[in-house]
């Protein structure tokens, strides 16, 4: 186990105990902090979109076709990621994400 670091909406920072194999999308609602996940992870809704912190954007996978589709549906920054799409191994122990806002 490891943890990630989640900034909510009102600026407050979460340390989140995080399991291997799961999304992060799961891990931080599991923990009860407000992300959507309308699609319940399949890539289809964009409610679960976070900004990653700059120095973990080369430790995570490129994002698929499928999710770049999904975040042209939303405002975007260059660091935006859906969560649903991000699978918690070890090597992101620590990693920090950024709620992003509601219909963001």
């Amino acid at each position: 186990m490891g943890v990630i670091h989640v900034t909510d909406r009102a600026g407050q920072r979460h340390t989140l105990e995080a399991i291997e194999g799961w999304r992060v999308m799961e891990i931080i609602r599991d923990w009860g902090l407000p992300i959507e996940g309308l699609c319940g992870g399949a890539c289809e809704c964009a409610t679960c979109h976070v900004f990653v912190s700059e120095e973990w954007l080369d430790k995570l996978y490129p994002p698929t076709e499928e999710e770049e589709d999904q975040l042209d549906t939303v405002m975007t920054r260059p660091n935006s990621r859906l969560s649903c799409q991000i699978l918690w191994t070890p090597e992101l122990d620590g990693l920090e994400v950024t709620l992003a806002p509601t219909g963001a």
